[in-house]
C-alpha cells in the first residue's frame, strides 16, 4: 500500500457533457418546409405551388394540420434530373391571354374564344388591380394544342358554325374547367376519406352540401375538411368573394355530379371512421332535463319603488308646512265669525 502512488485526474463536466459520447442532434434534416424546397429548386413560390398541383413535386402531410414539407430525396431527384432546373421551370411556365395568343400565332380574340368553348383549359387564376379574373394557361399544352393538325381549322379562318352559337349563347367553360382541375389536385393531396369528401364539398354550395349531408355531426365534422378558395384573402374581401363565386358549381350537371359524388364519398368517411359525438350520457341527461329547465330564467324586471307616505323632500315639505298654516287660519277666520 505505502509504494502504490494514486493520482488523481480532475474532469470538468458541463451541461453538455454526458460522460457517454457527443449528444444527438434532434433535428431531422431528411425534412425540409415548402418554402426551403422551392429555393433549393430555383422556383418563384407561384412556379412551386403550381408545381405541386401539377404533380412535378411531390409533398407530404407535416407535422401539424394543414402543413406540408418535402422529402429531401424528392429534391435530390429532381436536382438529378435532365436540363435542371430549366426543365423543371419550363414545365411550371404558365401564361395570359396575350402570351398564350402569340404562342398559338393567333389574335387575343380567337385565343379567349377557344378558351370560352373548353379547348384551352386554364390551370390558375388571379386578379389584377381592377378585379377583373385573369386566366393562366400552361405553356407547354398550348404548344402541344398548336402542333396537333387536328386543331389547324380552328386556328386560322371562320370559326364553324356549331362552335359560333355556343358562343353566342353565352357559354364559357374557363371556370367549370379549372374547378375540375383544381379538383383532382385536392383528392390527390387528401390523406384520407373524409378529407376526400371535404375536397367535393368545397365546390358546392352550403346548402346543397346540406341536402346531401342530413347528419348534423356528419356535416359539422366534414366543414373542417373544406378547402378555402385559392387566393388567401381575407374571405370577406371582393378579391375572395369572386374566388369563392369561380370554384362554386353553377351547371346543373355539374352540381349533380358533384352531389352524387359526395354522397359517394361521405358514406366511405363513415365507414373509415365516424364523425365525433357527444357520449351517450350527455345524450342521456340533455334528453331526460325538461325543456323549461333548459330555457334561459330570466330575472323580474326591477320594482319601481313604492312611493313614500311620509313627506322626505324640501319640496314636499314645504307644501305640507303651507297647508298646515293654511288649514289653522281658517279654523281661527270660522272661529271669529261665530263670536256674537
Amino acid at each position: 500500500m505505502s509504494g502504490q502512488r494514486t493520482t488523481t485526474t480532475q474532469r470538468t463536466v458541463t451541461a453538455f457533457d454526458t460522460g457517454v459520447g457527443p449528444v444527438a442532434a434532434a433535428k431531422d434534416d431528411s425534412w425540409v418546409t415548402t418554402g426551403r424546397a422551392a429555393r433549393e429548386l430555383g422556383l418563384r413560390r407561384t412556379e412551386f405551388d403550381l408545381a405541386v398541383r401539377l404533380g412535378r413535386v411531390r409533398t407530404d402531410p407535416g407535422r401539424v394540420p394543414g402543413e406540408r414539407r418535402v422529402a429531401r430525396a424528392e429534391i435530390e431527384r429532381l436536382r438529378a434530373g435532365p436540363d435542371f432546373p430549366e426543365a423543371l421551370r419550363r414545365s411550371v411556365h404558365a401564361v395570359g391571354t396575350a402570351e398564350g395568343a402569340g404562342l398559338l400565332g393567333v389574335a387575343k380574340s380567337r385565343f379567349t374564344r377557344l378558351a370560352r368553348l373548353g379547348l384551352l383549359v386554364p390551370v390558375a387564376f388571379h386578379l389584377n388591380r381592377y378585379r377583373a379574373v385573369v386566366w393562366l394557361y400552361l405553356a407547354d399544352e398550348l404548344r402541344l394544342f398548336g402542333d396537333d393538325g387536328k386543331h389547324a381549322a380552328l386556328l386560322t379562318g371562320r370559326t364553324p358554325e356549331g362552335l359560333r352559337g355556343l358562343l353566342d349563347s353565352g357559354i364559357d367553360l374557363r371556370p367549370r374547367n379549372w374547378r375540375g382541375r383544381h379538383l383532382g389536385f385536392l383528392l390527390r393531396e387528401a390523406e384520407d376519406p373524409w378529407g376526400r369528401a371535404g375536397a367535393v364539398a368545397s365546390f358546392l354550395d352550403p346548402l346543397h352540401v346540406a341536402q346531401v349531408v342530413r347528419d348534423p355531426y356528419d356535416r359539422s365534422h366534414l366543414s373542417t375538411f373544406r378547402r378555402r378558395p385559392p387566393g388567401g384573402a381575407n374571405p370577406d374581401s371582393p378579391g375572395a368573394r369572386i374566388a369563392a363565386y369561380l370554384t362554386t358549381a353553377r351547371d346543373d350537371d355539374e352540381i349533380a355530379w358533384l352531389r352524387a359524388d359526395l354522397a359517394r364519398l361521405v358514406d366511405e368517411a363513415r365507414a373509415h371512421r365516424p364523425a365525433p359525438r357527444p357520449s351517450a350520457s350527455c345524450r342521456a341527461t340533455s334528453a331526460s332535463e325538461p325543456l323549461a329547465s333548459r330555457r334561459p330564467v330570466l330575472a323580474p324586471p326591477p320594482a319601481r319603488p313604492a312611493a313614500s307616505a311620509r313627506p322626505d323632500t324640501p319640496a314636499a315639505a314645504d307644501r305640507a308646512r303651507r297647508r298646515g298654516l293654511l288649514a289653522r287660519w281658517r279654523h281661527r277666520t270660522a272661529r271669529t265669525a261665530t263670536r256674537p
